[in-house]
């Protein structure tokens, strides 16, 4: 085939490398490019530091949920509770066994006021249930706690555990919700814009039904910080020296940050015990 062109060809090339992302590998990056690095760039990772109580408990609480769906709807009701979050209790990071046992009653309480406001006959379209979705640079992916369905709509639900309240502007300003329902639509091939906070502690609801537009826009961000991303690893593999190439974004994050003892701006942060965001009851 000589004397043909590379355009000729162009039928040929080979197909255009997408980058391969979850939300919170993105929001890794917009959080602190050095924490993007230490997390998803160098190999071997720096060591983290201890684990977190509230990360324990955030998982122990969304699994119990997606082990009460899994149960016949007959038996969903809040009796079965205590046994499902015994069996996904993780113990990591409390002080003490006096604490955690504090907590696991909290946990407790709270899922079986949540649990009194669900219909056990409601089947969610998907519970613990992994979407995605390609763009013409992304292939993202991302799990979501559940999924309903609502008339002709999905509505993506994600539970919290933390101890601070939420209004709709979190769950308006939330990429994470905004690529999960894009994600979900194209999964489901059904409409999805409203997207929801379950804030457990106070059995309230943060909600925001999206546009197209404002999806869009949520869509065309997550693209941009991919570029940034690109362009650092880019820089990194061209010789600029790692910290540059993936700069430190300083502030109160560093003091909960896995990796503040292998950072100069993470030491000199105040640090906290693993159990400090789970040692007093939510308000």
């Amino acid at each position: 085939m000589r004397g043909v062109d590379n355009e000729q060809l162009g039928l040929f090339a080979p197909p255009k490398r997408l980058f391969t992302c979850t939300p919170s590998k993105l929001g890794s990056y917009e959080d602190c490019p050095r924490r993007y690095r230490f997390t998803y760039v160098d190999r071997p990772a720096p060591p983290k530091g201890p684990p977190w109580a509230h990360n324990s408990l955030g998982a122990s609480v969304h699994t119990a949920l997606r082990s009460w769906y899994a149960l016949d709807p007959a038996r969903r009701e809040r009796g079965a509770l205590p046994a499902l979050l015994k069996a996904t209790w993780v113990t990591e990071g409390y002080r003490d066994d006096a604490q955690e046992r504090e907590v696991f009653r909290r946990a407790l309480g709270w899922l079986e006021s949540y649990v009194d406001g669900l219909d056990p006959h409601d089947e969610p379209v998907g519970v613990e249930r992994t979407v995605a979705a390609r763009t013409d640079t992304l292939a993202l992916s991302g799990r979501v706690d559940r999924i309903d369905q609502r008339g002709g709509e999905l509505v993506i639900v994600d539970y919290k555990t933390g101890r601070s309240g939420l209004t709709p502007d979190d769950a308006r300003g939330s990429r994470a919700l905004a690529l999960y329902a894009i994600a979900a639509s194209r999964v489901f091939r059904k409409p999805c814009h409203r997207v929801e906070l379950h804030h457990l502690p106070t059995g309230t609801v943060a909600a925001h039904d999206h546009t197209d537009d404002s999806l869009a826009r949520h869509l065309r961000r997550a693209e941009a910080t991919a570029a940034d991303i690109t362009a650092a690893d880019a820089a990194l593999a061209g010789g600029t020296p790692a910290d540059e190439a993936f700069p430190v974004a300083p502030g109160p994050q560093c003091s909960w940050c896995d990796y503040r003892r292998s950072c100069p701006a993470g030491v000199d942060a105040a640090p906290k015990d693993p159990w400090t965001a789970v040692d007093r009851p939510a308000g």
